[in-house]
């Protein structure tokens, strides 16, 4: 794949001058106002600091830029990600390379067209005072987790040579009390969420990423069908434009971007510390040397096939052909 160069901010915004001298011309040229074309983007979760690049970029008319009119719609454990997007209802999805596999292996016609989360957010949380900091230090401890996340550490034992039947598991719902209370020794869960909330609380925890021991699989992905990529290709091109501006506006100030949400979503009832806290702890999940070379949402055949062993290994088996560059390198000029 040839390397490419990201889209500097400075191409993307004019200066005073420019502006001045364009709206100057536009007075003076008449021309027929374009309607921006309608389009939804699925989140994968409900509103939160999560998914701020989409704020800014909605905030910050750079979807109107390029020619859309987004709607961001939440998700939920009632709002899944994949049919609105197979039902064309949603132009992309917000998903995740294990959703993904396991849709296309029951024939959805999904590609994976961008990745925002470089690094997997799983994590194993444990308190300081008795720290899980690598994943042999889980054998004798007890593990808080639902079973339905079996794979995820029967996977993380197979990369690391782990013996699972040294680990004991223990069913818990999700939240940080079995930790705190000293009934595991540790928690599966999100790096931004759990740790979040006891910071939050004032209790340090140590927090090991399973994707700094081998557990690959690309979070927060842009998914989008076959049947788009063929025929809403500038559609797509322009929704990943205002994604990227707004994710480097994000990648800028993490703490304006909690705001924001705060902000927009005034009913969530979202803390404002904490978005602010989750939005710092995000930054080295989405952006990394690989996103400071080519841009954001960027992805390697290298990465890639580390997925493609990570999701077998979770009984998800999938070939290279479900990722598709393309957009991406339209966007950045290298299509």
């Amino acid at each position: 794949m040839t390397p490419t160069t990201p889209i500097r901010r400075e191409a993307l915004t004019p200066t005073r001058r420019e502006a001045l001298v364009l709206g100057a011309a536009a007075l003076l040229t008449p021309r027929l106002a374009r309607a921006a074309t309608p389009a939804t983007l699925q989140l994968s979760w409900l509103h939160s600091v999560q998914f701020a690049g989409s704020y800014i970029a909605q905030s910050r008319g750079y979807w109107g830029d390029a020619g859309l009119d987004v709607t961001l719609l939440p998700g939920g454990p009632n709002a899944p990600v994949e049919p609105p997007v197979v039902a064309g209802t949603a132009l992309v999805g917000i998903s995740a390379a294990d959703y993904t596999a396991a849709a296309v292996n029951q024939g959805a016609p999904f590609r994976i067209i961008g990745v925002a989360m470089q690094k997997n957010p799983f994590a194993i949380a444990s308190l300081a005072a008795n720290p899980v900091a690598d994943p042999r230090d889980l054998v004798g401890r007890r593990i808080g987790m639902a079973l339905a996340n079996m794979p995820v550490l029967e996977a993380l034992c197979a990369l690391n040579d782990v013996d699972i039947a040294g680990i004991e598991v223990v069913p818990t719902q999700y939240d940080a009390a079995p930790l705190v209370q000293g009934q595991v020794d540790c928690l599966l869960c999100w790096a931004t969420d759990l740790p979040v909330a006891m910071r939050m609380q004032g209790i340090d925890s140590t927090v090991m990423l399973l994707a700094d021991h081998g557990y690959a699989v690309h979070s927060q992905t842009y998914i989008a069908t076959q049947d788009s990529l063929a025929n809403r290709r500038a559609d797509l091109v322009a929704l990943m434009k205002g994604e990227i501006r707004g994710w480097g506006d994000y990648h800028a100030g993490p703490e304006a971007a909690a705001n924001l949400t705060v902000q927009m979503f005034p009913d969530a009832g979202l803390d404002l510390e904490t978005q602010k806290l989750q939005a710092e702890r995000q930054v080295p999940l989405m952006f990394s040397d690989l996103t400071d070379a080519q841009g954001f949402g960027w992805f390697t055949d290298d990465t890639v096939a580390a997925n493609i062993e990570t999701l077998a290994l979770l009984g998800k088996p999938v070939s290279a052909d479900l990722w598709d560059r393309s957009i991406l390198e339209e966007v950045y000029g290298a299509g």
